[in-house]
Order: structure tokens, then sequence, then C-alpha cells
């Protein structure tokens, strides 16, 4: 109600929902959060819209809501959420929030449950029994997914049939775990456990057999945290399976950001045709008001590929400048100023570095790209398990210098866990740069092919809003050079054969950021 107090908060996660939209999410996420109201915002605007909401759950301080929110997770985007909770009285609690990436089984499953010899738990009359299903999550803890109704005085309750997705009850996993609670009701909601039992989809498929015939367990109290087994017995009566297939072509791409860690790695031109970087003229130019094409394009790119990033430390370069103090021309020098840790402390550090390095470096020439890329490579040569994946960021003004040795480092990296992408500012002609992106015709050099296709080039002009909604800028740009990220790395995957696995330690990046 207007009277209760609200809990807002934002977080840049999971998805807009636009039924008019024909864009192809890389997968579909499940959402479970103690909420009332979800709020999606659309790219680059203001504007709320609510996505959906939680039942109702009367007289408790601590609602395990049932119904989640299945979300499009579009990888290239920045997708805000805002959840709105409405708590009676002074004290707001806290959200919980998890999400998980959903299967691609479509399967329903019919079942149907009864239970003979239950606690007597009301002091007038027996008991009013209902069951709680839990799946199990990936870091061990439950998500509810299912309550049956309440069956009214009796320790013979024989449950309605019920319908509920399979990935819903184990995401497909069919040997996840199951738990099942038995409460008796009570009107307050202060309602009485019984007892729990686990099972596993594989186990309830089986259907009523002996196998499906479970001893609730309950913990006598908490002091002495000894199990007992009540002599109660739940059985399942019937289980049904319908199955519902559908292809997901885009499913295996989060598969490969889920268990691949991302690191990313910056370049950015410091040559002469840029401008004066005191004179507003300049691309470089630093002003008071906004930001500049090149930090625009560092900070749309960067801020959404930092949460694949666990440890947040981004090798930054830049090429083409004069160093002090003898003033000779580096192609690939780190913007941190040290060149033992080129590392960088989230993208406000990579953007603090680039500031600086505009201080006190020269702008000169030529715009020669190989060396940052062969950079790059020869780190991403040492790890091709396909544990870890780099992505370049190039920021650059104009027309390659060394263009027959790029060409020879592309072909090269194209065989490792290697993209790039090329972001052009400012008005020069880009045409060259179209033989990098090799959409059309695959880079070559000295008569052989790169094995995939790792180049994205786009010229930022295209994507500038010209109201100068630079969000919005920036959100389009973002959009657009990382769509092909995904394919890229299920590419590379699929050349090596390699399957998807347990997700990776991030203890051992920062050892791999100073090798960069």
């Amino acid at each position: 109600t207007s009277e209760s107090p609200f809990i807002n908060f934002m977080m840049a996660s999971i998805g807009e929902f636009d039924p008019l939209n024909t864009r192809v999410p890389a997968t579909k996420i499940e959402v479970t959060v103690s909420l009332v109201v979800l709020y999606v915002q659309a790219v680059g605007t203001k504007e709320w819209r609510e996505f959906g909401r939680t039942e109702v759950i009367d007289n408790t301080l601590n609602p395990d809501f049932v119904r989640k929110f299945v979300l499009d997770f579009f990888f290239e985007e920045k997708q805000n959420l805002r959840f709105d909770v409405g708590i009676p009285g002074k004290k707001c609690g806290v959200i919980i929030f998890t999400a998980e990436e959903l299967s691609n089984c479509r399967d329903i499953a019919t079942m149907q449950l009864c239970a003979n010899k239950l606690d007597k738990k009301d002091f007038f009359g027996k008991s009013d029994p209902f069951l709680v299903f839990y799946r199990s999550n990936e870091d061990g803890t439950f998500t509810i997914c299912h309550k049956t109704e309440v069956i009214k005085n009796t320790l013979n309750p024989v449950w309605q049939p019920f319908t509920i997705p399979v990935r819903a009850l184990c995401n497909g996993d069919y040997d996840r775990t199951v738990k099942i609670d038995v409460y008796d009701w009570d009107r307050d909601g202060s309602h009485d456990f019984i007892g729990e039992f686990t099972t596993s989809y594989r186990e309830l498929s089986r259907g009523q057999n002996q196998f499906n015939v479970y001893e609730v367990r309950h913990i006598r109290t908490a002091r002495c945290k000894k199990q007992h087994v009540t002599p109660i017995l739940v059985l399942f009566l019937q289980f049904q399976l319908r199955e519902i297939t559908a292809e997901n072509p885009f499913k295996a791409h989060c598969v490969g950001l889920k268990l691949t860690q991302l690191n990313f790695t910056v370049a950015i031109d410091f040559t002469a045709s840029n401008g004066n970087p005191s004179q507003p003229t300049s691309l470089h130019y630093m002003s008071p008001y906004q930001m500049n094409a090149y930090a625009m394009a560092l900070k749309a790119v960067g801020e959404i590929i930092q949460d694949y990033d666990s440890d947040k430390l981004f090798p930054a370069y830049g090429f083409g400048a004069k160093l002090p103090p003898d003033g000779k021309v580096s192609h690939a020098f780190p913007l941190s100023g040290d060149a033992d840790n080129p590392n960088c402390v989230g993208i406000e550090g990579v953007l603090e570095a680039y500031f600086q390095s505009l201080r006190t470096v020269q702008l000169y020439g030529p715009t020669n790209f190989a060396p940052v890329i062969n950079q790059v490579a020869n780190c991403a040569a040492e790890i091709t398990d396909g544990s870890q994946y780099f992505v370049l960021l190039m920021i650059t003004d104009g027309v390659i210098s060394d263009m027959v040795q790029t060409k020879e480092a592309v072909v090269n990296a194209a065989s490792l866990p290697v993209s790039i992408i090329i972001v052009g500012v400012g008005p020069a002609e880009f045409d060259a740069m179209e033989e990098l992106d090799g959409d059309d015709v695959r880079v070559s050099s000295r008569g052989r092919l790169a094995e995939r296709d790792i180049v994205q080039f786009v010229p930022f002009r295209d994507y500038i809003d010209r109201s100068g909604n630079q969000v919005l800028s920036m959100a389009r740009l973002a959009k657009d050079v990382l769509a092909e990220i995904p394919e890229q790395l299920l590419s590379f995957m699929k050349s090596r054969g390699i399957e998807p696995r347990p997700a990776i330690s991030s203890s051992p990046l920062p050892e791999v950021h100073r090798h960069i």
C-alpha cells in the first residue's frame, strides 16, 4: 500500500521484457527474490515498467515466495532491475536475490503424493498438512519451487495432483537433490514443521513403486541436533511426464561464459592525428562537462565485460606515442606507467590511467596494431584449455599503418582464445578496417586463412544519439560490438573439442594479468 515503507535498489543484471523486440537472448535466467514488484528499465531511458509481482504471503516477516521471474539475459547489454518491497511496519528487511541460468529442458511433470501417520500438531483436532518442494542450487542452498494445498484436519492426507516444469524442480539435472518439507498449517503463519525428506527427479520419475516411499526425518531439538525418523511415510501415487522439445541455439553461449573466465585488455591510440589534447577539437580533449569519444567507447564496452572478469584488473596500453624521458616511440606502453604491472583496477582505474597518460606522453605515430595484438596473443597461447578467454578492445582514430603485420597477428591469434574489438572514433574513413572484420571475407596472411572470425570493427559515429544522450550512445555501441563475443568464444571451444566443466578458481588470474 502507499502507507507501507518500500525498499528500492537497482542491480545491473538480467534483462528487460519487450514482447515486440526481435532480439534473441543469450539465455534465460530464473530470478528468485523476496519482493512484491519487479520493474525493468529500457536501455537509455529512465522509464521503469512493471514486469511482475510475487504472490502475497500473509502473517510473516520472512516470506519465501514460490513465484519466480524468468527473464531474458543479453550478454552485450547492461540491464537494470528495480525491486519494490512493501512490508507493513517501520522496519524494512533484507532482500535475498538469487539467479540461475535455466536449462533448455521444457518437459512438464504431473505428480500426486499422499502421507500416512503424520504427527498430530493441533491441540484441537489433528493436523493441517501441506508439502513444500525445494530445488537445490549450485552453491548448496535450496530454493522453494512448489507448495501443495493444505489438507485440513487429517493425519493421512492425499494431496491433489499438480503439474510443475521439470526445470523448476531440478533445472534439467535429473540427479540434483530435491528437498520436501512437511508442515502443519497455522492461521497465524507460524506453521509447525513436521519433518523432511530428500529425493531427486530421477527417483520421482519412477512413479508409484517401492522406491518412492519415504520416511520423514525431523530434528528433535535445536540443542542436541539429533535426527530421528518418525514412522511417517510419504508415498507417490502417480507420476506423468510430458516431453516438449525445443532447440535453443543460443543456450551454449552463456554456458561458455559461465564456465570461462574473461580477461579484458584495452589499447588506446595516442597518435598525433587525434589532435592536441588541450584543444576542444581533439578527440582526446578532456572536457569537464562530458566524456570524449575514447572514454565513452571504453566505458561502454568495459562496464559490460567487467562483470565477467572476476578480479577486475585490466591491463591497459597505449600505442603511437613518444614516452618520457627520452622520447622513444612505443606501440604497447602501459597506461599505468609501470612496465611490470600494466593492470588498472576497474574501468574507472583504466580511465584515470588514460587521462594521466595524456598529460605525460607526446602524441606521435604511426598507428601500429600488431604489437598489442601479439602481446595479448602470447599470453593467450599459454592457456588454451578453455578456462580463460581474452578480449582485446582497441580504440583508434585512423588507418592502420602496419596492415600486413596486423593481418599476420590476427591470423595467428585466430587459433587462440582471443577476440578483438576495434572501435573507430572521429570522422576518418575506416574502409581498410573492414579487411580485418571477417564477416564477409576471412582475413588471410601469406596464403593462410584465419581459423576463425575474431575481429569486430565498428565506427563509433554510427551509434551517437542525435539528441546528445551519451548513455544511449554507449548502450548502442556496447550492444553491437559485444554481440559476437559469445559466438566467437563458442567457436573456439568447438574447434578444440572443449566441453563445459566446473567453474575455475579466480586466484591464478592476477598472475595471468601480470604476464600480459
